[in-house]
């Protein structure tokens, strides 16, 4: 490898360091209980991309909390909070503001 191409892939290197370092700055050690072919799935994923079992199983726990937060429903209360365009929005007494609230709870 020639000089020049060298120090292209140094800094493909450290951009990928720095890229991984900043999905994994947060996170925490946990336990947990999961089923056995989730177990086969999460080793396959480990050697299909060369990470450690613990690190993809974080990232993919994080992307589905994201998808489930995206999909909890909004359930319209008696009470109008806004107007928008005319149209009277309610309040949410769905489950999403009580998880919310929760959460700002647990982060005090």
């Amino acid at each position: 490898m020639n000089y020049k191409g060298g120090r292209k892939g140094f800094s493909q290197l450290l951009a990928e360091w720095e890229k991984r370092s900043a999905d994994n700055a947060d996170l925490i050690t946990s336990e947990l209980s999961i089923h056995g072919s989730d177990g086969i799935k999460l080793q396959a994923l480990s050697e299909l991309y060369q990470l450690p079992t613990k690190e993809i199983a974080g990232h993919l726990l994080h992307y589905a909390l994201e998808a489930l937060e995206a999909e909890m429903p909004y359930v319209p209360g008696t009470t109008v909070i806004r107007v928008e365009d005319g149209d009277e929005v309610y309040e949410d007494v769905g489950p999403l503001p009580r998880y919310l609230n929760t959460q700002k709870q647990l982060r005090k």
